[in-house]
């Protein structure tokens, strides 16, 4: 998929994997790899760029396999970002489907 439609949808992705659950740096960009094809690396500056926005905090959580891991954490501000975010996204993509849907041959309504 082109890169340009995707850099605009991960910061999406990374609030409604957020929504379902806590979760650090590594397994976050694990979760996302497996949906969407990402280079390594992707999701650390989107996360570092959503804490300077508010949407997720970060807390840090001892690990049984070495240091600490920080974790992140959707905040009720990133809740409303991702709730108006994605029902404009729905609603894009429905139009962008109608556009090149080949039963209406991506006709305009009359």
């Amino acid at each position: 998929m082109n890169s340009q439609i995707k850099k605009g949808i991960l910061d999406l992705c990374v609030l409604a994997l957020l929504e379902k659950g806590d979760s650090y740096g590594y397994d976050l960009a694990g979760n996302l790899a497996r949906k969407v094809e990402v280079a390594d690396g992707t999701v650390y500056p989107i996360l570092r760029k959503l804490a300077s926005e508010g949407v997720v905090s970060t807390y840090l959580q001892e690990s049984q396999n070495g240091p600490p891991r920080k974790y992140y954490h959707i905040t009720e501000a990133g809740r409303n970002k991702l709730n108006a975010e994605r029902d404009e996204w729905i609603k894009f993509c429905g139009e962008v489907n109608d556009i090149l849907s080949k039963e209406t041959g991506g006709k305009a309504d009359e």
